[in-house]
């Protein structure tokens, strides 16, 4: 699935991205600026979540409460390598069974499960922005 959109489009994509999605992990990759917080934002809301949703760039995880569920957003652009990783106890919360959303995560690919979603963001020279979901 590509889809091309613009910024005020953004919550019906992720209506859509929701229904294409086949786990609750799902890998943010593309360069700063890009719109992956942005995005998560939107897909938070989008599973019912009343929460204020931020970046997590200091944090590393962020959690947000959903109805039934919750979700762990994670941003790994701080942390070095994976010993970081499994210092802040990723495996716990790749393990569990709520929403995983994590950005950078190319930084601990080689623990991550068979079982995620891909999400490849790109801006495009009109300024849309262009989603791959592998």
């Amino acid at each position: 699935m590509e889809i091309s959109y613009k910024l005020n489009e953004i919550d019906q994509l992720v209506n859509q991205l929701i229904t294409h999605v086949k786990t609750k992990t799902l890998l943010f990759y593309g360069n700063m600026g890009v719109g992956k917080t942005t995005l998560i934002k939107s897909i938070v809301k989008a599973l019912g979540s009343h929460d204020d949703v931020s970046s997590p760039t200091f944090s590393i995880v962020n959690e947000y409460k959903l109805n039934d569920d919750k979700v762990y957003h994670f941003d790994l652009y701080r942390i070095n390598d994976i010993e970081d990783a499994y210092n802040l106890g990723i495996e716990d919360y790749l393990d569990s069974e709520h929403w995983k959303l994590i950005e950078w995560p190319e930084k601990i690919e080689p623990i991550l499960f068979d079982d995620f979603d891909k999400i490849s963001l790109k801006i495009d020279a009109d300024n849309n922005r262009i989603l791959k979901l592998n």
